[in-house]
């Protein structure tokens, strides 16, 4: 099957499925491809966007692939190596620190939707992290 975007002279934009290109070409001659907002039949083919994907995707010369799982999985390690639980209370002290409070220093936590809004009203920046759970931290 091969999907075309059509379009009829009122400019209706839709899609139509068919066998093959010889297809469409026979059933759009006899007018039976026919609009279905306005059900004319003189219709063409428009450029849709197409996007072709490789079975196996093909490293350039030179260049390895990069193993995103591996990635992820620095990523987070280097976050948490490299900041302070603070866990729920991740809301209250990135205010303190904002507010030059307390020592400024990367923290990780936990916020609910309403702490996040209150922060993004403060004016203080964080980004979401999401953490994927380990064997670990089910145990404990």
């Amino acid at each position: 099957m091969i999907a075309f975007d059509l379009e009829c002279p009122q400019g209706h934009i839709f899609e139509g499925w068919f066998d093959r290109n010889e297809s469409f070409e026979e059933q759009n001659i006899h007018g039976l491809v026919r609009c279905p907002y306005c059900d004319d039949s003189d219709i063409r083919k428009v450029m849709s966007p197409v996007a072709v994907r490789r079975s196996q995707p093909a490293a350039a010369a030179g260049q390895e692939m990069i193993d995103y799982r591996r990635l992820a999985k620095e990523v987070v390690e280097y976050i948490k190596n490299n900041s302070e639980d603070v866990g729920v209370r991740f809301a209250a002290e990135a205010l303190k620190i904002h507010y030059g409070v307390a020592e400024r220093r990367s923290i990780r936590g936990s916020a609910t939707s309403d702490e996040e809004k209150t922060l993004k009203e403060e004016g203080v920046d964080f980004i979401k992290v999401p953490f994927p759970v380990s064997d670990d931290d089910k145990t404990n």
